[in-house]
């Protein structure tokens, strides 16, 4: 692997000071859980089409790769509530209702839909959060082990991308972390919404961060 140069994404280069510094970086790998890509769990059941989230597992993969060979930090993170509901609130239990999944087991944390697909890279050494908001900062300790490592660049991959990649991205930029978002390893069952994900992380001089491929963030790591 030759040198690592700066993104050349939009609006701007990422990192915004220079080339990529793999000890202050970290990817995202966000909810590639069973419960999101397997055609008979949460998000298939709410009517969405999860081959198009499996559609990006190739690009998740070699980031993946190249980023863990480089000396960033891996983060996965998985998305449920305890086993026995005790984190559930009245009106979370109420849409689980509404969306005919009341009696079911989508997104417990004891069952297998709450676990990352296989297909995915993990390995020891990834750090793993787990979360029942969207957004992975929220009641978690994700913003302390960033911190503890000195990261303060992140990019962003996963599902969905209009909801648990963007509400996290923005919850990382309120906390003043660099951004970027990986346009083509992240996907939403919905086609508006994930371009209307990747048009509002532009706004304002990219006011929620910065959009590159994974081509582009590959040629960056010189893979």
């Amino acid at each position: 692997m030759s040198a690592l140069r700066q993104v050349q994404a939009r609006p701007y280069g990422f990192p915004y000071d220079g080339p990529v510094v793999p000890a202050r970086t970290a990817l995202m790998v966000i909810d590639l859980q069973v419960d999101f890509l397997s055609p008979d769990g949460y998000f298939a059941l709410k009517g969405y089409d999860p081959s198009r989230l499996r559609e990006i597992l190739p690009n998740v993969n070699r980031l993946i790769g190249v980023a863990r060979a480089a000396g960033c930090t891996i983060v996965h993170t998985r998305q449920g509530y305890r086993a026995d509901f005790a984190d559930m609130t009245p009106f979370e239990h109420w849409r689980r209702e509404r969306a005919g999944m009341a009696g079911t087991k989508a997104l417990l944390r004891d069952q297998p839909g709450f676990e990352i697909v296989p297909e995915v890279d993990v390995r020891p050494g990834d750090v793993i959060v787990d979360k029942t908001a969207n957004g992975a900062f929220s009641h978690t300790d994700l913003d302390t082990i960033l911190r503890a490592k000195g990261i303060g660049c992140l990019m962003f991959t996963g599902c969905t991308t209009d909801v648990c990649v963007h509400t996290t991205q923005r919850e990382a930029r309120d906390r003043n972390f660099e951004c970027l978002l990986i346009e083509d390893a992240c996907a939403s069952g919905d086609e508006y919404a994930h371009a209307a994900a990747i048009h509002m992380t532009q706004v304002e001089d990219g006011i929620w961060g910065c959009v590159a491929d994974t081509a582009t963030v590959l040629a960056a790591f010189g893979a």
